[in-house]
């Protein structure tokens, strides 16, 4: 079982900045509520018991937000003094992780994967890095997942249009200490220098969970989660 988690969410959010100024992007208003508090309530009702919240841009505002509104949360935060690229920011929160399994999260996805499934799933296949992927139709945005019979990690291909395909849904099951031993820098992309590069290199397995996914990274979805997300958390 997994039992603790890493939210990502020290971006600047620079895609939001005309829908949501002088906001962290998971502070983003959703029907009243900052994003965040949905991530939070979902995987809290999903067994997470311990939060690191890797935060940079604006920090201060969020750890007030969690000061006033989840007192009792058990929770440490991770700053960067500066931009560490999603892999640093990883690093760092892993430093400070408790020992066994950690699901990372981004602060502005909500993927409502069944955690213990997903627990079970990357012990059972001695993964280092399990990735949660997410069913998609008729879409472009995003980059594509492709699977070995096993499940392994065959290939990651670039955006363009899909009919159908697997996407990275960014929800993460990672061994710290194993994570940790690699010879990976302070600051880089979790994407793009680990995934991509170590996929062939490490044990790393997709699990696919065609559960409810929003991604408030751009303006139009963070308009239609104002309405979806509350109907759709639970």
């Amino acid at each position: 079982m997994i039992n603790q988690a890493i939210i990502l969410a020290g971006g600047l959010g620079t895609r939001l900045r005309e829908a949501v100024p002088d906001l962290p992007k998971c502070m983003a208003p959703v029907a009243g509520r900052p994003f965040i508090a949905y991530l939070i309530d979902y995987y809290t009702r999903q067994g997470i018991e311990n939060y690191i919240f890797s935060l940079g841009y604006k920090h201060e505002v969020i750890e007030a937000f969690l000061k006033d509104y989840y007192p009792s949360l058990q929770y440490v935060v991770s700053i960067e003094d500066e931009p560490l690229g999603t892999g640093g920011a990883i690093k760092k929160a892993c430093a400070i992780s408790k020992p066994g399994n950690v699901l990372v999260l981004n602060g502005d996805t909500l993927f409502k994967v069944n955690v213990k499934d997903l627990a079970r799933f990357h012990v059972s296949h001695n993964s280092d890095c399990t990735l949660s992927l997410k069913p998609m139709t008729n879409s472009d945005r995003y980059g594509v997942v492709q699977l070995n019979g096993d499940h392994s990690i065959h290939s990651f291909m670039e955006k363009k249009w899909y009919a159908e395909s697997l996407i990275n849904g960014g929800a993460y099951v990672l061994n710290p200490a194993d994570f940790l031993d690699d010879d990976l820098p302070m600051k880089f992309s979790f994407e793009k220098d680990y995934l991509e590069q170590y996929f062939h290199l490490e044990e790393m397995f997709g699990f696919v969970q065609d559960a409810y996914f929003i991604d408030i990274g751009i303006p139009g979805d963070f308009e239609k989660a104002q309405t979806e997300l509350p109907a759709n958390l639970f």
